[in-house]
């Protein structure tokens, strides 16, 4: 591990109020007393020192180079081990200028600091035991989240929720192998008569315990990433006026022409804290003009590969064969009907799609009146969504939601070795072997929180966070 002094501007690269360079390692507070004049008018050097400062106090003065003033400041003074990353760290709060931020971070680093990594800070409070693997994961989360929902689950998991979690699953197989090692150790005094079924009703509750946790993760990534969804349907179907509607803007063309969406167009839409990845494609109809032919292919490959698929109908005209072949591709997949046009004339019922899903449809997907240019049905779309999409309510009060890929694949590797357990005391095999697969498992769950993790993982975790950070 490195242990030198870092130095990095936390705050974004743009003119703003306040530009925040934080300086975090064993030589920080040096460092800072090279460059900072405590108090004092411009002129005058007050003669103290950081160095000599209680923790956790804030300060007023100049950033110095040599003789040139470069700004008035606060700094920040954390002494570790109680700071971010149990080091000691000087946050130096500046005007928040581009120039003014950067040429104090060259000054900071000119006097003994270096350029911190991607993510090191994080890094260093993850190495120095402040936080645990998913908690340092969690911190990026929070950062990127794009909805209530999202940031809830993330802030949960940086106070260790699912550290909480994992790590009383952990505790209770700790326990079982230790059982295990110990009896076959010592025979005479530790009997594992009748042990295979206490075993068997532990196994099977810790395999629910996870299950359940694996069970929520779709709800979690949906919550973090959003639904991938495509609008689909025949030109001049209101599309577009729908993408409008969601987004709230005029995003897309609308015009009387049919065939005016000739290629995707990408947006994220929060509907009530459930975020659609939406793409609104080009009509799908049989044409003979070669770019809006592009378009339709286009429009059949998206509708193929999305988590929602939303078949926009024009209740003001008949269906036709265009109408039937986009119904005939929601087949088993999870879609809403939405029948548009809703404030005009009616030509096309609920009834008429059922009619026709009803012949060859084992899962009928929701039909829901709307009016995209009146805005009318966009709630009932939203609740039918969260319906389709989240199980159940979403109550953060004491559920966890496992929103991270690595996470759910140890899980999921976890749950495997305690069902081999199951199947080992169901085949009447000896002991050593529940206690082989049993350590599995906790290993499984343990990379979770960053144990016996590979430091290839560790640092492809943490590139993905910014420079500050």
């Amino acid at each position: 591990m490195k242990t030198d002094t870092i130095a990095a501007i936390a705050t974004a690269m743009s003119n703003a109020g306040i530009g925040i360079v934080r300086i975090s390692g064993s030589e920080a507070v040096a460092v800072a007393d090279k460059i900072f004049r405590i108090g004092g008018k411009l002129q005058k050097d007050s003669g103290k020192k950081l160095a000599e400062m209680p923790t956790h106090t804030i300060h007023y003065g100049y950033i110095t180079d040599g003789d040139e003033i470069l700004d008035e400041v606060m700094v920040l003074l954390m002494r570790g081990p109680k700071s971010y990353t149990r080091e000691d760290t000087v946050e130096i709060d500046c005007h928040g200028g581009v120039y003014v931020t950067k040429r104090i971070l060259e000054t900071v680093i000119k006097y003994g600091a270096r350029p911190a990594e991607p993510g090191e800070f994080t890094k260093r409070a993850f190495l120095n035991g402040r936080i645990d693997l998913s908690q340092a994961e969690s911190v990026i989360d929070v950062i990127h989240a794009k909805n209530e929902f999202a940031l809830k689950s993330s802030v949960r998991q940086l106070s260790g929720s699912v550290t909480q979690a994992v790590g009383e699953i952990r505790g209770e197989i700790l326990h079982e192998i230790a059982f295990i090692e110990s009896a076959l150790d010592d025979p005479e005094h530790i009997s594992l008569e009748g042990y295979k079924e206490r075993l068997l009703g532990i196994v099977r509750a810790l395999v629910t315990r996870i299950g359940k946790l694996l069970s929520d993760s779709d709800n979690g990534r949906i919550l973090k990433e959003g639904i991938s969804t495509v609008i689909v349907g025949k030109p001049n179907a209101g599309k577009s006026s729908l993408l409008n509607t969601l987004v709230g803007e005029e995003r897309a063309i609308v015009t009387e022409i049919a065939g005016t969406t000739r290629d995707v167009i990408e947006e994220q839409v929060n509907l009530n804290g459930i975020i659609l990845n939406v793409t609104d494609t080009a009509g799908i109809r049989e044409t003979e003009d070669v770019v809006e032919k592009i378009g339709v292919e286009k429009a059949k490959r998206y509708l193929s590969d999305a988590d929602l698929v939303i078949y926009v109908a024009d209740s003001s005209t008949r269906l036709d064969e265009n109408d039937y072949e986009i119904l005939d591709q929601l087949k088993n997949r999870s879609a809403v009907i939405l029948l548009n046009k809703s404030d005009l004339k009616t030509l096309t019922t609920a009834e008429d799609i059922l009619n026709y899903l009803n012949r060859s449809f084992e899962r009928v997907p929701a039909i829901v009146s709307v009016s995209a240019k009146e805005q009318r049905g966009i709630s009932e779309l939203t609740e039918q969504i969260k319906r389709m999409f989240l199980t159940g309510e979403v109550d953060f009060n004491d559920e966890v939601f496992i929103t991270n890929v690595r996470h759910k694949s140890a899980l999921q590797e976890a749950l495997r070795s305690l069902e081999l357990v199951e199947r080992s005391i169901a085949d009447g095999m000896p002991e050593d072997f529940f206690s082989i697969d049993l350590m599995n498992a906790y290993g499984e769950l343990g990379s979770i929180i960053g144990e016996a993790v590979e430091d290839d993982l560790v640092n492809e975790i943490f590139s993905k966070f910014c420079m500050g950070k």
